[in-house]
């Protein structure tokens, strides 16, 4: 029996395109860092779908995550909901690393240290 197919899904596309049109400028200013290899030459897609879950940014090479977090994260509901995907993309062997919105323009080399840091352990560089 083969491996169940659970990543990009079809019935995921138009709400993944409709993500990369409504980009926000936090995700505008990581894409821009993240895409054309970068980073430790490893790609990434943005809006990637695993499950029934759209990750901003993941790297499958390293099966690593980017979740850039807004206020609208800091509700009890929202920390529920961020608490089960995180679980079921563990259970899939991603990793997930959170970023917070502001940190994007008040401390860029941070997040990107992080980034490397894990894209480093994760890929045994």
């Amino acid at each position: 029996m083969g491996k169940e197919l659970t990543h990009n899904l079809h019935i995921h596309l138009e709400t993944r395109r409709r993500l990369r049109y409504k980009t926000t400028p936090e995700e505008r200013v990581l894409w821009k860092l993240l895409k054309s290899k970068q980073l430790n030459d490893t790609h990434w897609y943005r809006q990637f779908s695993v499950g029934c879950y759209i990750l901003d940014f993941y790297c499958p090479s390293a099966k690593l995550c980017i979740e850039l977090d807004g206020i609208q994260h800091s509700s009890e509901e929202a920390m529920k909901y961020d608490t089960k995907r995180t679980a079921y993309l563990a259970q899939q062997g991603i990793e997930v690393l959170r970023v917070p919105n502001e940190l994007i323009w008040s401390q860029r080399s941070v997040v990107i240290d992080a980034i490397v840091a894990e894209l480093e352990q994760r890929l045994k560089i």
